[in-house]
C-alpha cells in the first residue's frame, strides 16, 4: 500500500518551488470501493480545480485495503501508515517541495470518516509518529458517520464491534474524545438530499459543544445527493464546493 503520487519523471520537470500545503485525501464509498477503482479521475479533477484556485496544493491520495476481505481497522491502519510515511520525510521529492507545517486531512463519505479517525489518532499519538506534521485543518465532505440506529454497512465492515456507539463510527456520542482534536479548524460539507446529511450536522453541533477550542464551519449544498461532487466535477454546484475547499485551505494555517 502506497500513497498515490505523480510518476517520478513528471516530478523531475515540475517547478522547484515549495507547495504551500499538503492535502491528505481519502475517498470512501463505504470502505467497499476503492478510489482507484472508480473515482481516480474525479479525485484528480478536484485536485486540479482546487489547485487552479490557490495555485500550490500538494495532494496525496490514500489507497487502503477494502472490506469485506479486509475489515475494520484495516482502512484506518493503512491511512495511518501513510501519515507516518509523510511525517518521516524520507521521500526526497516530498522533503524538498512539501510544507510540513501546513497539513490538511480530508475525505468524502467513508473517506471523511477515515480523515476524522486519523485526526483523532494523531491527537492521542503518544508515540509521536506524526510529530513532523503540523495539522492545521480538516475537511469532511458528506461524512459517513453513524447515529443511534444500527447500520448495515458498519455491521458488515466491522464485525468485531458492530455497535452504533463505536467512536470510530459515531464520534458524536464521545464528546470527551472530540474535544481533543489537534487541528484548529474544521470544515464540514453536507448535501441537502443526502441520507447522511443529519450526521454531518450532528457532528458539527457535537464538536461545537465538546469544549474543543477550534473553529468549525458547516456548508450545505441544497438539493444535491451524496458525493455529487465526484459524480460530475464540472457541475456548477461541484465547482462551488471546490471553491469552498480552496478558500478553506487558503485561509487556514
Amino acid at each position: 500500500m502506497l500513497p498515490y503520487h505523480f510518476p517520478r519523471y513528471l516530478l523531475d520537470i515540475l517547478d522547484d518551488g515549495l507547495y504551500s500545503s499538503i492535502h491528505l485525501r481519502h475517498v470512501g464509498c463505504g470502505i467497499l470501493v476503492s478510489d482507484l477503482e472508480r473515482f481516480t479521475h474525479s479525485f484528480h479533477q478536484v485536485v486540479v480545480e482546487v489547485g487552479a484556485i490557490i495555485n500550490n496544493v500538494l495532494a496525496i491520495s490514500v489507497e487502503y485495503r477494502l472490506a469485506p476481505e479486509h475489515t475494520i481497522p484495516a482502512c484506518y491502519d493503512d491511512a495511518w501508515a501513510v501519515m507516518k510515511w509523510v511525517a518521516q520525510g524520507t521521500d526526497p521529492w516530498l522533503k524538498t517541495h512539501a510544507d510540513f507545517s501546513r497539513v490538511f486531512l480530508a475525505g468524502d463519505s467513508a473517506g471523511a470518516n477515515i480523515a476524522h479517525n486519523m485526526m483523532m489518532r494523531a491527537s492521542v499519538d503518544e508515540d509521536k509518529h506524526t510529530i513532523g506534521l503540523r495539522l492545521v485543518g480538516m475537511t469532511l465532505i458528506h461524512p459517513f458517520f453513524g447515529n443511534d440506529e444500527p447500520n448495515k454497512i458498519w455491521t458488515y465492515i466491522c464485525p468485531e464491534n458492530p455497535r452504533s456507539d463505536d467512536p470510530r463510527f459515531n464520534p458524536t456520542v464521545h464528546p470527551s474524545l472530540l474535544s481533543r482534536l489537534v487541528c484548529p479548524k474544521v470544515l464540514i460539507c453536507t448535501a441537502g438530499s443526502d441520507f447522511y446529511k443529519d450526521r454531518g450536522w450532528t457532528y458539527y453541533e457535537a464538536l461545537k459543544g465538546s469544549g474543543w477550542g477550534g473553529e468549525v464551519e458547516i456548508r450545505e449544498t441544497e438539493v444535491e445527493d451524496h458525493v455529487f461532487d465526484l459524480v460530475d466535477t464540472n457541475f456548477e454546484n461541484a465547482r462551488c464546493l471546490m471553491k469552498w475547499l480552496a478558500d478553506f485551505f487558503h485561509q487556514t494555517g
